[in-house]
């Protein structure tokens, strides 16, 4: 392969338009093993300036592994990683344009926060009033401002990991890698650290990188992803449209929750041809024998089991020819029928631009 490629790549939109970019991240080929195991397997992506991009998948599914190669600590086995353009793939890591975010942060505990941030410009000989202002202008990006003479243990979690991201941004790379940087906080502190995190990308404009099995994390942050699987990219756009028509079983289900009707269900109940999946939320539910909208696809079924989750009631019915659909009722909206409980004969139903034909 040439020692570069064209840092502007064309990205096909849902509507079959062409969108020309500048590809910060392009990766060809892109293959590891480790013995007998393939982590990564031939995996094509460009990720583009300025994007919020994740990368998002299971345990063992190869996303770590391919940020990785991205950041130079693994080596290829085969393939290419070009960086703006230039193909990294033999350069060490220390002469890479990225930075890492861990969700360890690796915080020097001895250092103060403005010498911990300070620390890669002082192995980079910056001088000393360069230093200074340049850690200043990071501590304000992550809202810490008047930190600076605190040592991380006098620091909650999220304060700690916005040090992790100023250290990295501090030396100002063309992209930052995030390896599940929220993955050690609890649930409400993620939920706000993702919100701060995506306000500090947008300000500062460079490109993010965001490894996550978390796929709530993953909608709310990226622009685009990609949904990693057995070391392949199962299914790559934005995230409205990888959530909305998910391509696989394997993206339909691990991207939010979904019901799935396989290909003789669909044709003895619903007279269709092939596999599909509808989300729960788009499912609704009424008392057999109440209206459903015309043209509906519908199924008369059982109520299973009816769970109150606070701003949502959760429904499962057993229907014909063994399948079982979910519905989601939003509380706030009038709630559920009263008269449906635990063995309640019941109609599902859905409009039919709500199914998504699947490939297994």
């Amino acid at each position: 392969m040439t020692s570069e490629v064209t840092r502007t790549a064309s990205l096909e939109t849902a509507g079959g338009a062409s969108d020309s970019r500048t590809a910060q991240i392009s990766l060809r080929a892109l293959r590891k093993t480790f013995g007998t195991v393939t982590a990564v397997d031939s995996i094509d992506l460009d990720v583009y300036d300025g994007e919020f991009f994740a990368m998002l998948g299971p345990s063992g599914s190869g996303k770590t592994t391919v940020l990785r190669m991205i950041a130079g600590f693994e080596t290829p086995t085969s393939g290419s990683v070009f960086l703006g353009g230039t193909d990294a793939t033999a350069l060490p890591s220390y002469r890479r344009d990225v930075n890492t975010v861990f969700q360890d942060y690796a915080l020097f505990p001895h250092m103060t926060v403005a010498k911990n941030v300070e620390y890669g410009l002082l192995v980079d000989k910056v001088a000393k009033a360069e230093r200074t202002r340049r850690v200043g202008e990071a501590l304000e990006m992550v809202r810490l401002s008047g930190f600076g003479d605190r040592r991380p243990n006098q620091l909650s979690g999220g304060q700690r990991q916005r040090v992790a991201l100023a250290r990295a941004l501090v030396k100002r790379p063309r992209v930052l890698l995030l390896d599940e940087p929220l993955g050690a906080l609890d649930l409400k502190l993620r939920e706000q650290m993702q919100l701060e995190l995506k306000a500090i990308q947008r300000d500062i404009g460079i490109t993010f990188v965001f490894v996550t099995h978390d796929q709530d994390e993953a909608l709310t942050l990226c622009d685009r992803l990609a949904v990693f699987n057995n070391g392949r990219i199962e299914q790559l756009g934005g995230a409205r449209d990888v959530y909305e028509h998910p391509a696989t079983a394997f993206v339909a289900g691990f991207v939010g929750s979904s019901n799935f009707i396989n290909a003789d269900a669909a044709q003895s109940i619903f007279g269709l041809t092939g596999s599909f999946a509808v989300r729960p939320e788009k499912v609704a539910i009424v008392y057999r024998g109440e209206p459903v909208p015309a043209g509906a696809v519908r199924a008369d079924a059982v109520v299973r089991d009816v769970v109150y989750a606070g701003s949502v009631t959760r429904i499962v019915t057993d229907g014909p020819e063994g399948l079982s659909l979910s519905a989601t009722v939003l509380n706030a909206t009038g709630g559920l029928d009263p008269r449906i409980q635990r063995g309640s004969e019941v109609t599902v139903h859905w409009p039919e631009a709500a199914l998504r034909r699947i490939t297994d």
